[in-house]
């Protein structure tokens, strides 16, 4: 395991692009409506984000992803390619995006409902948001990732839903995805403290159902027994006093 620590001056610029993210997912959100199909969010969050100089889609061309966006809905849980599929009143969708500005990744993800939803699937988000929440209220130096994961699973058990196990967070940086892994769950091998420097996505991805999933030949993951899911997700510089948002969407 290698972990890249960065300096206050790469911070800086993390901080920079993840301002750019934040504000095209708070766009790709106010354009959830009844009747748009998700590649049209897809180019219109493409569009936004090459407004900025020197932004580009941080996930569009790697590993070939063919888009700026993923747009799971329902029952997919993430890496859903954007299509012709129109969104309906009472889905829901996740919107997950990167940003590469200036030579570093930032990578951030928020669950929308399109119009008015069950009052379950509303509970999913907020629990799924306030999961998220309280990852990142503890993760300062000196946390072992273990508590930061074990937090999140046992909130979410606590409310009757469940982590997936098969996907994780990541360190982040110069790469999309670097060491550590940054697991929603309590997981059985060893992981490393928090020190000041890291930079990390947390991103609890949580199922109404089973915690199971399943990938689709497209590469689209999706819960095995059919149940909604969530997912959030902000990349966080862990500082002296505690971990910062660096993809402010709320």
């Amino acid at each position: 395991m290698k972990i890249h620590f960065k300096s206050k001056e790469e911070v800086e610029i993390m901080r920079e692009g993840g301002k750019i993210l934040g504000n095209a997912l708070k766009y790709a959100a106010s354009l959830v409506k009844p009747g748009i199909t998700t590649k049209e969010l897809d180019k219109e969050v493409e569009r936004f984000i090459l407004s900025h100089k020197g932004a580009t889609p941080g996930f569009k061309g790697y590993y070939d992803y063919p888009a700026t966006l993923c747009t799971s809905v329902n029952d997919e849980v993430v890496h859903s390619v954007p299509s012709e599929y129109v969104l309906k009143e009472g889905d829901i969708i996740s919107i997950d995006c990167g940003v590469f500005y200036k030579g570093f990744n930032t990578d951030a993800a928020l669950t929308v409902p399109v119009n008015k939803i069950s009052a379950q699937a509303n509970d999913l988000i907020n629990k799924t948001k306030e999961s998220l929440d309280l990852a990142i209220s503890e993760a300062r130096p000196g946390v072992n990732l273990r508590t930061i994961g074990e937090l999140i699973q046992n909130f979410i058990e606590k409310n009757g839903y469940s982590v997936v196990r098969d996907l994780v967070g990541h360190g982040i940086g110069k790469t999309l995805h670097e060491d550590p892994q940054v697991p929603n769950f309590l997981p059985s091998y060893p992981l490393p403290t928090l020190r000041e420097g890291m930079t990390i996505c947390i991103e609890p991805m949580v199922n109404i159902g089973d915690y199971e999933v399943l990938s689709r030949k497209n590469g689209t993951i999706i819960t095995k027994d059919g149940s909604l899911s969530c997912h959030f997700e902000h990349t966080l510089s862990i500082e002296e006093k505690g971990a910062v948002i660096l993809t402010p969407y709320y």
